[in-house]
Formats: structure tokens, C-alpha cells, sequence
């Protein structure tokens, strides 16, 4: 979506920028991590964790956060935004994908691990949208994030959620799982996200 057009539209409307982010979601995990990027550029993050935004069965992950914010934003009547991300996995023809979640609740990593058991292609990627919208903007305006590394063949590491413990970004050589929560803001497909989103919001500071 294109961001200077919704950036116009919000500030003309008279929406107060800058300053501070509502999350809307039930994460700690992923609250943790959005609150420590967006300080860095001077927002504030609080957390919405009571409104269960609708979470449509889509393939594209972009059309699955839009939806939530606009659904969120209907409940609360505030700014918000909404971060949804995926696992893709090239020898599991990109599965889980935006059904991450749902995978990583039935089966776990160690579902996962199972798959790959005889795979020789192990390469996977994250990635991340963060959705914003506001009951002032016609439409929400969306920033993606991206890193690519590979499935490991054992869970390692006790830190982040979710797929992190089998997770290898090409950068280095510890999972998400064995990161500092500052180590892993460093290179995550989620920081990407939300630096670009912050980038955006932050832009009248």
C-alpha cells in the first residue's frame, strides 16, 4: 500500500502522530519486542490484549493483518496496529506460511522438525507485516519485514516464542531461540517491520 498517501490523509485529518503506538495484541513475546524497537525511535507502545481481533484464513499475510486492524479498530475506535508473521519453508512448498500460528499450537516445533526429517533443503524465512489503521484513514497502510535462514535439526535455545528455537537466520549462528531480546531486534524479519513502520509514524517528531 502506499504510505505517503495514507501518511497525508492521517496528518490532514488532524491525527496526533508520533508519539505513541496501541498493539493490539495478546503476545507478551511479540509486545516485548514491538515496545523495544518503537522506543528506539521515541514511541511509546501500549498494549491492547482484551480485543481478539478477527484473524481471517487467508494466504497472504498482508490481507490477514489489514483485516485484524480494521476489525480492531472497529472494537476500540483507536489508532492501532496489527503485527502478523510466518514461518515459509521452501521443502514444505512454503507451509506453514500464514497459518504459522495455528501449526505452531497443534504441532510444534517439534512437528516440524519431524517434516524435515530427510529434507536436504533445510532453507526457510520469516516474515512479518505490521498492518496501521486509524477510525480517521480509508484504508490501512502495511510494512513488511523479511530474513531468511534455515530449519535446524534440533531446538535450541530457551528465549523468544513460537518457531525461535528452530530457527537460523543466515546471519549468524545461534537460533532466535539462543538471542538476547536485543540481538534479536538487531536482524528479526519483526524489527524490520516495525523500523520501517516507526520510520513512517515517527516521521513528525
Amino acid at each position: 500500500m502506499n504510505g505517503d498517501v495514507e501518511t497525508d490523509s492521517a496528518v490532514a485529518a488532524g491525527f496526533p502522530r508520533g508519539r505513541l503506538a496501541f498493539l493490539a495484541t495478546s503476545n507478551l513475546h511479540k509486545f516485548h519486542e514491538a515496545r523495544g524497537l518503537l522506543s528506539e525511535y521515541g514511541i511509546a507502545t501500549a498494549m491492547l490484549r482484551k480485543l481478539a481481533p478477527v484473524e481471517i484464513q487467508d494466504d497472504n499475510i498482508e490481507n490477514i493483518a489489514s483485516t485484524s486492524a480494521v476489525d480492531a479498530v472497529s472494537k476500540c475506535n483507536l489508532p492501532l496496529i496489527v503485527e502478523d508473521a510466518g514461518l515459509f519453508i521452501p521443502a514444505l512448498r512454503d507451509f506453514p506460511g500464514p497459518y504459522s500460528s495455528y501449526v505452531y499450537r497443534t504441532v510444534g516445533n517439534d512437528g516440524i522438525l519431524q517434516l524435515l526429517e530427510d529434507a536436504t533443503d533445510r532453507t526457510a524465512y520469516f516474515k512479518s507485516v505490521v498492518a496501521f489503521f486509524s477510525p480517521r484513514m480509508k484504508k490501512p497502510v502495511c510494512f513488511s519485514g523479511q530474513i531468511h535462514g534455515e530449519i535446524t535439526a534440533e531446538k535450541r535455545g530457551h528465549q523468544g516464542f513460537g518457531f525461535d528455537p528452530i530457527f537460523q537466520p543466515a546471519t549468524s549462528s545461534h537460533t532466535f531461540a539462543e538471542m538476547t531480546l536485543e540481538e534479536k531486534n538487531e536482524c528479526s524479519h519483526r524489527s524490520c517491520a516495525f523500523r520501517s513502520f516507526a520510520a513512517w509514524y515517527a516521521a513528525d517528531l
